[in-house]
């Protein structure tokens, strides 16, 4: 049976602490990803930078740095995919040269497991990685995070080595219950451990800067902020037509964190909608929690999410979300509690419920309420041990073959 989140415990158990160091010796693991602003991205880096703390070895492997990796954390070592040019090559073989670069890690860092993070095409090069090593032991542990299930495992192009390649690992997790779900029935997978998302509680929490605020919005106004990858999923142009929705009724801005193909969508419809000068494009940032303590309100109207850590980085920020009720997001939002949650395409609704966070009392209510939650359920003390605890399983499991 899948394991869900562990519930929310005494809040003594995530709060923000001198992070442990284990007892038993340090685990040595290469942590592959897309250095992107997605979650993905962003689970894996912040994974490698908990693994540092506790004494372990984390070796990060993209083909850039991904964005939240800072320049010197302890215990934590970059290593650059190199691609090859040639000109019978229009698109580069990124799996060849992603399973030549662990292999190499493996080889000269004494690397034991292999995490990928988001399956295509991390999962096919790890596997392929192993099998290059052997007999020599490399264990693969991968992480599904969403498209690469819902979209990508349906894509006749890829979907067969997808699945072969899943099956081929040696543990393979999700990060809700939804996704588990969606990834058995997809991939007849046999098991799928579910460790969910998490927040460092004490890098990510509320940062009050009352200048920042007053350089994005006016005394009075009622802060949204989006943040995500900009793709379609997201429903970009929704995010807009909520925001102008609430312009209506009150003074309002919007905030626009991120980056990626919907952003032309959205200067569009708000320009469309004539709201263009409330609403401000913020790019890219690495340091998040600034940005996100200036919000009111978190808006990520969604088609589909299998997570939402965009959602419970913000919940850790003290911002209640206003989001749809899909995939993994009920499992992390408590409906009327730490924010709203309605069905897609539901603008009115989803106007509605960032009109009544306008109420101060509302808001501070469910603003606690919102860093209870994701400090005591998904901090990073309660879900890392999780992640130590699943690589010594898989080591484990190969001495016991040895």
């Amino acid at each position: 049976m899948a394991e869900g989140p562990e519930a929310p415990g005494d809040a003594a158990a995530a709060a923000p602490k001198a992070r442990p160091q284990s007892a038993r010796r340090p685990l040595h693991v290469a942590l592959v990803c897309h250095p992107t602003q997605g979650g993905s991205g962003v689970l894996a880096t912040e994974l490698a930078r908990e693994l540092g703390r506790r004494g372990s070895i984390a070796h990060v492997v993209s083909y850039q740095p991904p964005l939240r990796l800072p320049r010197f954390p302890p215990n934590v070592f970059f290593h650059e995919v190199d691609l090859p040019s040639h000109p019978l090559l229009v698109h580069a073989p990124y799996e060849m040269a992603l399973a030549t670069k662990i292999v190499e890690v493996a080889r000269y860092e004494g690397v034991e497991v292999v995490h990928v993070h988001y399956a295509v095409p991390h999962a096919f090069a790890a596997v392929t990685a192993a099998a290059m090593v052997a007999p020599a032991p490399l264990r693969v542990v991968v992480t599904l995070h969403g498209t690469d299930v819902t979209q990508l495992g349906d894509d006749e192009t890829i979907a067969p080595a997808l699945a072969w390649s899943l099956r081929k690992c040696d543990a393979v997790t999700a990060v809700s219950a939804s996704l588990a779900a969606a990834a058995r029935e997809r991939f007849g997978l046999d098991h799928v451990r579910v460790i969910p998302n998490f927040v460092d509680p004490v890098s990510m929490r509320p940062h009050r800067d009352p200048a920042l605020r007053a350089s994005l919005a006016a005394p009075g106004d009622l802060v949204l902020l989006h943040a995500s990858n900009f793709r379609p999923v997201k429903r970009i142009p929704d995010v807009v037509r909520v925001f102008a929705a609430v312009a209506r009724a009150r003074p309002a801005v919007l905030l626009m964190l991120g980056d990626g193909p919907e952003v032309a969508a959205a200067h569009r419809m708000a320009r469309e909608l004539g709201v263009a000068d409330r609403v401000h494009f913020l790019g890219m940032h690495e340091d998040v929690a600034p940005l996100l303590s200036v919000a009111d309100v978190f808006l990520l109207p969604s088609e589909t999410e299998s997570f939402g850590l965009a959602a419970l980085e913000a919940m850790a920020c003290e911002v209640p979300v206003v989001a749809t009720c899909v995939g993994g997001l009920p499992e992390v939002i408590e409906h009327g509690r730490t924010g709203w949650l309605c069905p897609p395409g539901d603008i009115e609704g989803m106007a509605a419920a960032c009109l009544r966070l306008a109420d101060p009392a509302t808001h501070a209510t469910m603003a606690s309420q919102a860093r209870h939650r994701a400090v005591t359920a998904f901090g990073a003390a309660r879900v890392v041990p999780r992640y130590e605890a699943l690589y010594r399983e898989v080591l484990a499991a190969e001495a016991g073959r040895a």
